[in-house]
């Protein structure tokens, strides 16, 4: 039977005001109006529920202080930085004196036959000092290399600190919009679900048709998909804070205000090119390979080191003769001091290659840190554009979400007085859903590209960001160097905190930036 036979069918003899009547009593929107005040008073229990009982809830700043204590990325590059830091001193070394000492003992178990004199057994002791006095500067330039290469080692692990930062910034906010868009395609859910049963309902007292009662169903199945999609995505939120934190994901807290962000790119810019961690790296890498040139270039001159020596030698009574009347002494003792000097004159072409082939790393570095230079430019203004459209997206879904609010309440109204059907307030709806998920997504993308412009900058360090107050990882330096006191490693071992295992930073700034 037609749907238009079917709405006169059921109350052929019912007068119109009963309908109206029984339409407005079962109105999709009454009963949406009671399960929302059903809905909030079961809130408002939850919300005593949960003040009454203890709970400590995650924020941004401790997922990235536990991080900062316990990211494989980050101990990794730790290690890393200390075995570069260990070059220093290998390359002092080569200009330090050498002292060695030997020992042997030894027993003739056969002895010439035509010898006048032959022990049965020997021990001799020697000592060996060699100074260098003159290598052609190459273990200057050596020191010097290894030190803008700690310099690189360092600027890479403030670099590997900030990656981890923006990533754990990234899935903290990801979780936290999942986390709403989840809610809202829930609530969403059970609005759509009232709205079938009142339709429904409308339907049985023949006051819709069983079309609207099938785009009621149709917009519901949707929604419970798009629930399971933003179920699952939430899921593999979960999971990547698990996997960049290092622990779950639980009652996480709206994330502080990000400080000192720029207010035009090129302010962003400037600061990005003094301070940014990978153009800083890669300068350092140039510095190096310039001086790995002196370095091979000094394998042609000559060397000259200062050296003594000393022997001792104990036959221990056991050196005789076989010529009768005949003895010797049975210990003997040496010692010399002289210069020893080195001259190259021919070595198969190995230095000038050697040369050559730290010229080409130098130049290789060189483009290098253009490349770099590039990149930090364009990421620190792409970086400070999405941020400002991200804010403009934000006001634009406050504007939305509000213009919505109302025209959904309007739909409803008209649709009450017959001006509108089922699909404009199912369509309604949607808009406003769509207008919230565009809202929370927007506020995830403000505050990570925030974030990454800080880090494009070289301000989203834990340092920067105050995490600690004084407990950061630095490893001490000490000595002079031929650059200053950057140089030199001081390998004593630090004080460390008694549970995280960091070393403490006495000069660590004590305000910390963000609250």
């Amino acid at each position: 039977m037609p749907a238009s036979h079917i709405e006169s069918a059921q109350l052929p003899a019912a007068p119109r005001t009963c309908v109206l009547a029984r339409a407005r009593e079962y109105s999709p929107f009454s009963i949406v109006a009671v399960a929302i005040r059903r809905q909030r008073a079961s809130i408002a229990a939850l919300l005593l529920l949960v003040a009454a009982s203890p709970a400590q809830a995650d924020s941004l700043r401790d997922a990235l202080r536990f991080a900062y204590r316990t990211s494989p990325g980050l101990t990794a590059a730790r290690a890393g930085l200390r075995a570069t830091d260990e070059g220093l001193p290998i390359a002092k070394a080569a200009g330090r004196p050498n002292l060695s000492a030997t020992a042997d003992y030894q027993e003739f178990i056969v002895r010439a036959a035509n010898s006048f004199s032959a022990p049965l057994r020997a021990a001799a002791a020697s000592a060996n000092l060699a100074v260098p006095i003159y290598q052609g500067g190459r273990v200057r330039n050596a020191i010097r290399a290894a030190d803008a290469r700690v310099e690189s080692g360092r600027a890479g692990l403030r670099s590997t600190e900030a990656d981890v930062f923006s990533a754990i910034v990234a899935v903290y906010l990801d979780v936290l919009r999942d986390s709403a868009i989840v809610a809202l395609n829930q609530r969403n859910v059970e609005v759509l679900g009232t709205n079938l049963q009142a339709t429904h309902d409308r339907f049985e007292i023949g006051d819709l048709t069983a079309t609207d009662v099938a785009q009621s169903d149709a917009r519901l199945q949707v929604a419970r998909g798009q629930l399971e999609l933003a179920q699952a995505q939430l899921i593999t939120s979960l999971e990547n804070y698990l996997r960049f934190v290092g622990r779950p994901a639980e009652a996480l807290e709206q994330p502080p205000a990000l400080p000192n962000l720029p207010e035009s790119a090129d302010v962003a810019v400037d600061a990005a090119l003094d301070d940014n961690p990978q153009l800083v790296a890669a300068r350092a890498d140039i510095r190096a390979t310039g001086f790995d040139i002196e370095v091979a270039k000094a394998a042609r001159l000559p060397r000259l080191s200062g050296i003594a020596s000393g022997n001792y030698n104990n036959f221990l009574g056991s050196l005789d003769s076989t010529i009768p009347g005949r003895t010797f002494v049975q210990t003997q003792r040496t010692a010399t001091v002289g210069l020893s000097a080195t001259i190259p004159l021919y070595q198969g072409g190995l230095p000038a290659a050697q040369v050559r082939r730290a010229k080409a790393l130098t130049s290789q570095s060189m483009e290098q840190a253009i490349l770099v230079e590039r990149r930090v430019i364009a990421e620190t203004r792409a970086a400070f554009a999405r941020h400002r459209a991200t804010q403009f997206v934000i006001n634009s879904s406050r504007a939305a979400v509000s213009a919505n609010e109302l025209a959904l309440e309007g739909v409803r109204a008209e649709n009450s007085v017959g001006n509108r059907n089922i699909l404009d307030v199912l369509n309604a709806e949607q808009e406003l859903l769509n207008s919230k998920v565009q809202l929370v997504t927007a506020r995830r993308d403000a505050y990570v590209a925030g974030f990454s412009l800080l880090a494009a900058m070289g301000r989203a360090e834990a340092d920067d960001l105050g995490l600690f107050g004084g407990e950061l990882f630095q490893p001490r330096l000490g000595g002079a160097s031929p650059e200053g006191d950057r140089g030199g490693v001081d390998h004593r071992p630090p004080e460390q905190d008694s549970h995280s295992g960091v070393a403490m930073r006495a000069d660590a700034p004590a305000e910390e930036r963000w609250p």
